[in-house]
């Protein structure tokens, strides 16, 4: 999406804001603010996928930034100024292509100077590294899975997860079907036990303080047993059931998500 279909859907989510049903939040302390009153309006963080709407020159990032923007993933599945993105192939590692470009080291650094998350999810192997060495934040792929159990470029290699850890940064679940099956299908008859694994693999790997949910549901294919937001509460109870405890659960739903916005965000 190019600079007008940004800023056209920055302004549908202004127009949700101004009807009540969101709330943009551009610190930790407005998202709880938000979730302590459960009548109320949804909190949201603006985020773009791929930063297609961005220029060299990054004035855009510095507009986008002054309506609440407050995570940015430099890519989709596509290559553009930025860096390179992986592939929906299965099956398939993520060391595919070359790291950032010039000008993605450059939104890198003004990212961190601007306390804006950049998101790994999307990018491959070479731009992931990349990240890792010019960034001062803790790094975060916001919907990623385990590479070891469904090998698509998509997921995280457990080199990766230990990049992420040492970062003290989070991966969250991706609840795509083909991100998450060892067969690599988007097909959506699959039990929560392949999530289940998934979270099991990841905290084995980052810690509990590092796994949290992502989701993904624009436009991805998951599994019959949630099938959209409203399916949530069926895998937080698959998530006690398999015996994670409250302090866990809290953490994976929440906790972790506002630790590594409080380190990134410069304003809290």
């Amino acid at each position: 999406v190019g600079a007008r279909g940004t800023l056209r859907q920055v302004a549908i989510l202004g127009a949700l804001q101004r009807a009540g049903a969101m709330k943009i939040c551009t610190t930790v302390d407005a998202i709880e603010a938000v979730l302590a009153e459960p009548t109320g309006p949804m909190a949201a963080v603006m985020h773009i996928e791929g930063a297609e709407a961005i220029a060299k020159d990054l004035d855009m990032l510095h507009v986008l930034f002054a309506a609440g923007l407050r995570s940015v993933g430099p890519v989709w599945s596509r290559n553009n100024i930025f860096a390179e993105g992986v592939p929906f192939r299965f099956p398939g590692g993520p060391d595919i292509g070359s790291g950032l470009s010039d000008a993605g080291k450059r939104l890198v650094v003004e990212c961190n100077q601007l306390g804006v998350v950049i998101d790994l999810s999307h990018l491959n192997e070479a731009g992931f590294n990349d990240v890792a060495r010019l960034s001062d934040a803790p790094l975060i792929a916001t919907h990623s899975n385990a590479h070891a159990l469904c090998n698509t470029p998509r997921n995280l290699t457990e080199r990766q997860l230990a990049v992420v850890r040492d970062s003290g940064g989070v991966v969250g679940l991706n609840f795509a079907a083909g991100f998450l099956r060892a067969d690599g299908q988007m097909a959506t008859d699959f039990g929560l036990d392949v999530m289940l694994r998934h979270l099991d693999h990841m905290i084995e790997h980052l810690g509990e303080d590092g796994v949290a949910i992502g989701s993904d549901f624009d436009g991805a294919t998951v599994s019959d047993a949630i099938t959209d937001c409203t399916g949530l509460p069926v895998l937080r109870s698959a998530m006690v059931a398999h015996g994670y405890d409250a302090a866990l659960m809290e953490k994976l739903c929440h906790g972790n998500w506002m630790r590594v916005l409080r380190a990134t965000w410069k304003d809290g």
